[in-house]
Parts: C-alpha cells; structure tokens; sequence
C-alpha cells in the first residue's frame, strides 16, 4: 500500500466515528455487504470488510478535497491517496477496539460527539435536498432577473498616444479608410488593449474613469471620439456597440443560488429548532462576568462595612 498522508483533525474525527459505528461488522465474516446507495462501487476490503466508494468520497468531501456533489473518478490519484487513508483508519479503528480503548469513558464520550454530528450532516441533506431542488433554483434565478436593474453596455477600442498631435494624427489616417485596430497595434501605448486592436470588450461607465464617461454618453455605434485626454496620454475611442447589460446565464448564476438556497435552508432549520428547545448557557464570552466558585468552595460570610460606609 501506497504511504498515506499524516492524519488531520478531521481524519481523527472519522477515525472515533469508524470505532463507534464501523466496527460493529467485527465478528462478522463471511457475510455479503450491500451497497449503502444505489450504483456503489466496492473499491477495496480490510479484513473481509467493504470499503466503498461513497466512503471515499465522503472523506474527500470532509477534507475539503472535493465540493459536495462533485464527483470523483476511481481511477484518479486524488481517490487513491484519499482511499489510502480510509483504510489506514480502518485498520487503526481495528487495532483501538482490540486494544479496548473504545470502552474508555472519554472515547464514548467522542464517539457520542461524532455521532450527532454525522446525525446532524444527515437532518441538513435530507433537508436540502427536499427544498433545494430545480424548481427552487429556476425559482429564485427568474425572480432575480426581474428585480436586476440593467445598466447599458458600451463597445469600444481605443487607441492611446502621448500627445493631442499624435492622436489627431491617427485621427486622420482612420477617418481616410486606415484600419483602427492595426493603427492600435502599430502606434497605441495602452498595453492592456494595443495587442488585440485596441478591444475594451464591453463595460459600463461606471466602472470607467470620468473622461471616457464624458466622451462616451451620447457617442453612437460606428462614431470616432476624441482625441479625449486620459491618463498616459490622448486617446482616440471607437464605439463598436451598444446594449443592455447581459444578465448572468443560469448556469453560471447556479453555484451562488444553490448556496444562498442552502445556507437559508440551514438558518431556517436551527432558528425553528433553537425556537422550540430551551437552551441555558452555563458560561459568558470574555470573562463578561466574574468566573463562580466551585461547587464544593466553602460558604463566605461579608465582612461588616467599616464605620461610615454604607453598605
């Protein structure tokens, strides 16, 4: 087996989970596991006991190697190595148990921990999962169209040189017939534009210095502005085009909805759990209050006030 990564925290945590609730197959040989979801995958076995993919997934998953939901090829090294360490907290779940260190009272206690967490991780899926669904995200993406305020788009190239002279200059060989984008790329000092003819793609004003703004307000599609003086220079601006800005396709407005419609799902579910339990924090964050005496600390009577002094 191939040499696995060092354990983290997280490993750890499913390491005292495997003890709680992966063992209980010991003892077991022989018997023929199924799947736990449909279309799993057998990807290994310690000691007669099924790993599956989905375990490797999983623990991909609980280190941040992957994104929920995304998959996962069995024949990558990212499964491999993440496989590895699946079986090396197997076999040390293995070894804890015969060495009876699940029966010490603070490994119940940690394993109790892991349990309401995994119980926990589960109550959010099914939650999520029965109310972030394709009616919901084409739900809210259709609402957000409507309420998104599009601002205009403008088209253009530019063509940026050091002097008013040198810009009427080019001014002259476009406005003869010249092509505006090899003139960019002949004479244009604007590195971020001059290689690919002069091309701003398309933008708004207002993410654009006041002197383009001013020059561009009421210029039409095919219209020659300038010269304009801007920073490093005078620029001569051609308009290509303009429209409404294009709003975010679906697909790509998808990840941030599933998000939102997730954390919201989760907010919900706690503020009506935390609504209907009654829960009393026994400590103050900060030392907001002065620490309280142990229970067995022996009872205290004041001291009398000293003369003059109200108590």
């Amino acid at each position: 087996m191939a040499a696995a990564l060092p354990l983290r925290p997280a490993q750890l945590a499913g390491l005292m989970l495997a003890i709680g609730l992966g063992l209980a197959a010991c003892g077991k040989g022989g018997r023929v596991e199924a799947p736990p979801q449909r279309g799993d995958q057998a990807v290994a076995t310690v000691d007669g006991r099924t790993v599956w993919a989905s375990d490797v997934k999983r623990e991909a998953v609980s280190q941040g190697l992957i994104g929920e939901g995304e998959p996962l090829d069995v024949s990558s090294d990212l499964f491999h190595r993440v496989l590895d360490q699946v079986v090396d907290q197997k076999l040390l779940a293995t070894e804890a148990v015969k060495r009876k260190l699940d029966k010490d009272p603070l490994a119940q206690r940690r394993l109790a921990g892991a349990r309401e967490r995994v119980l926990g991780d589960m109550l959010v899926e099914s939650v999520v999962a029965d109310a972030v669904n394709e009616n919901a995200i084409r739900g809210l993406y259709q609402e957000q169209l409507k309420l998104a305020k599009r601002s205009e788009e403008i088209h253009a190239r530019q063509i940026v040189v050091p002097t008013q002279a040198d810009a009427e200059g080019v001014r002259k060989l476009v406005t003869s017939g010249a092509s505006f984008e090899a003139l960019a790329m002949e004479k244009s000092t604007d590195a971020a534009t001059r290689f690919n003819g002069g091309d701003m793609g398309y933008f708004t004003t207002d993410v654009m210095p006041e002197p383009y703004v001013a020059a561009l307000k009421t210029a039409k599609p095919g219209q020659l502005v300038g010269p304009v003086a801007v920073d490093g220079g005078f620029a001569l601006i051609k308009v290509e085009d303009r429209r409404l800005e294009q709003p975010l396709t679906f697909e790509a407005a998808r990840p941030q909805i599933v998000r939102f419609l997730t954390y919201d799902q989760i907010r919900d579910l706690l503020e009506k759990l935390r609504g209907r339990s009654k829960i009393t924090k026994l400590v103050k964050p900060d030392g907001a209050s002065p620490p309280s005496p142990p229970a067995d600390a022996p009872k205290t009577t004041p001291a009398p006030p000293a003369k003059g002094v109200k108590p």
